[in-house]
């Protein structure tokens, strides 16, 4: 069989490996397989540009149509896969074709967590194209907005509909807003921020039921909404892997190349669980650059480049006038210094453990986010002095 590459999944991951199948001289067969009808798009838009109303369907697109055909790209769209013959090498659709393969990555991504709850059926997830219009419609008409879910795209989509003149409440189970990721000295930032642009916020609070047009909430008062969103987690897409018989805990497990438990099998992105070197523990990470990322590494060992999967992770969050930047993993730090003024928004917090640096979030202060990704990238770790004093130029520390 000469070679061929089918890659489930066309969000980040699965689109950059595909062009990178390319651009790396790969001459075989790929096949580009979406579940979406849609064409590949950007998904960090959505909760931003597209939303607000400033990008097309258009702008969002990864590649205009003629890319595939012209890099002769198989691209399948409104293709949901049945099963995964890991012995014959075959893929079979629900439809019953099946699409042999040489080398298969899964970029299946993940899933919302949804409500369960009684009257939850209404309320809406942001993860799709699809899911995005089904919001911009409902907000047309809206005027009060509760958002289930203090996280990332809760509070993203919390200052979208703020910013359209909607009332909006968040309700949060945790004592802070995206406490899972961030110190407080952060959380309160975007708190003290929503609540200036006149978002409720309710903390250490349950949703206890959904009542047509009410959230009923854990100290039983009632939050009226004619527009009730979620943001409350994903889970990984493993579902083929699992019954491939392919290895997985808590998404599939993939070695520094990318590889499942089956050699010519490789998962990336959302999906995808690996050892991380600054987290220095198994994990997921949901984000685009891990994601693009994995992609090429996963390419490179299809083509017999092997290089080991070891990025520097990064992230981002743009609410109102406030982008926040996270380079590495904060989890388990056990002290921060801070570089800049709280105050007025624009400040770093570097976190150590055992005195190393192993993470910086940076809030309106891009050049930190840049240094920082090169200051872990190289294992340098500055002093406590040299981070307090803004004369000092941490990008000479990498000379």
């Amino acid at each position: 069989m000469s070679a061929k590459v089918v890659i489930i999944g066309a969000g980040h991951g699965g689109l950059q490996a595909a062009a990178s199948l390319r651009e790396e001289g790969f001459e075989g067969e790929i096949v580009l397989i979406s579940e979406e009808n849609d064409q590949p798009y950007q998904k960090p838009p959505l909760s931003k540009g597209y939303l607000q109303g400033k990008q097309s369907e258009e702008a969002i697109l990864f590649r205009s149509p003629h890319f595939f055909q012209n890099h002769q790209i198989d691209l399948r769209l409104g293709v949901n896969i049945a099963q995964l013959d890991t012995v014959g090498q075959l893929v079979i659709t629900q439809e019953g074709e099946t699409i042999d393969y040489t080398h298969l990555i899964l970029a299946t991504g993940a899933a919302n967590r949804k409500l369960t709850m009684e009257g939850a059926a209404d309320v809406l997830y942001l993860r799709t194209l699809a899911d995005a219009k089904a919001i911009a419609h409902r907000l047309e008409t809206a005027h009060k907005v509760a958002i289930i879910g203090g996280g990332f795209i809760g509070l993203e989509l919390a200052a979208l509909a703020k910013e359209k003149g909607k009332e909006v409440s968040v309700i949060e189970a945790q004592s802070r807003l995206m406490e899972r990721v961030l110190p407080a000295v952060i959380s309160d930032v975007f708190q003290k921020t929503h609540e200036k642009n006149g978002v409720q916020v309710y903390l250490n609070t349950l949703t206890k039921a959904i009542d047509g047009q009410y959230i009923i909430i854990s100290d039983g008062k009632k939050i009226e909404a004619d527009l009730i969103l979620a943001g409350i987690g994903v889970i990984p897409e493993t579902s083929l892997a699992v019954e491939a018989g392919i290895a997985c805990e808590n998404g599939i497990l993939v070695n520094e190349y990318q590889q499942t438990s089956v050699a010519n099998i490789y998962a990336i992105g959302d999906c995808a669980n690996h050892y991380n070197a600054f987290a220095q523990k198994r994990l997921r990470l949901e984000s685009v650059q891990n994601a693009v990322d994995q992609a090429k590494t996963a390419v490179n060992h299809v083509l017999g480049k092997a290089q080991p999967y070891h990025a520097v992770p990064w992230f981002w969050t743009n609410q109102y006038h406030l982008k926040l930047q996270m380079a590495g993993i904060s989890a388990g730090f056990d002290r921060y210094v801070l570089r800049g003024d709280i105050d007025t928004d624009k400040f770093s917090v570097y976190y150590f453990q055992k005195n190393r640096l192993i993470a910086v979030d940076s809030l309106n202060r891009p050049a930190d986010h840049l240094n920082a990704r090169k200051l872990l990238a190289a294992q340098l770790s500055p002093t406590e002095a040299q981070i307090s004093d803004l004369n000092v130029n941490l990008n000479q520390l990498l000379t």
